[in-house]
């Protein structure tokens, strides 16, 4: 019965997060208006437009308001790697925020939030940290392995069948605010 439950809910996470409309996907217009903008790979392989200085604010006010996080002033760090490394800006965040609620649960001293390793491997900064498990996702999955979709990393980052929806739902809670936040840009 147990495992009917996890099914199901699994199930219904799956529906809420991956059959929906694509967030963010502005018209000509509206992103011909965007300042700072790059086209990214995307953890769903649809290209993604985005607005860092946005997506810097959105990383910091979730990090800092929401979850209280000590990576709340690594906004920079994570829109670095995002644009350096070709992924989905709220990549990283969200599997931060799976793997040891932002920041707070981890081995300490490690600044590995990523569970990079099986959480043992130790950076000598949050940045670095950063720097090194985009870099890695990059090289070792994307590039190398060609993993361009969530489900694909997810089957390869953990053996829980449930990462990847897990991850998507923090994805999902960033891409939100980011859409809330781009309401507030003044206009041309």
């Amino acid at each position: 019965m147990r495992n009917i439950i996890i099914v199901l809910i699994t199930i219904f996470i799956f529906s809420i997060v991956f059959v929906r409309p694509a967030i963010g996907q502005e018209s000509a217009g509206d992103s011909a208006r965007l300042d700072s903008i790059i086209i990214n790979r995307s953890t769903n392989s649809d290209k993604k437009t985005y607005n860092f200085a946005v997506v810097k604010l959105t990383i910091k006010s979730i990090l800092e308001q929401k979850y209280n996080s000590a990576l709340a002033d690594q906004s920079e760090a994570f829109t670095t790697a995002c644009k350096k490394y070709e992924l989905n800006c709220f990549l990283l965040p969200a599997i931060a925020g799976l793997e040891s609620t932002f920041g707070k649960f981890l081995m300490p001293g490690s600044y590995n939030p990523f569970g990079w390793g099986g959480g043992n491997i130790y950076f000598n900064s949050w940045e670095e940290g950063i720097d090194t498990v985009g870099r890695g996702l990059y090289e070792k999955y994307i590039k190398k392995l060609n993993t361009d979709t969530l489900e694909k990393i997810g089957s390869i980052y953990s053996e829980s069948p449930t990462w990847t929806p897990r991850v998507a739902s923090f994805i999902n809670i960033f891409e939100k605010e980011y859409e809330k936040n781009l309401l507030y840009l003044p206009t041309e």
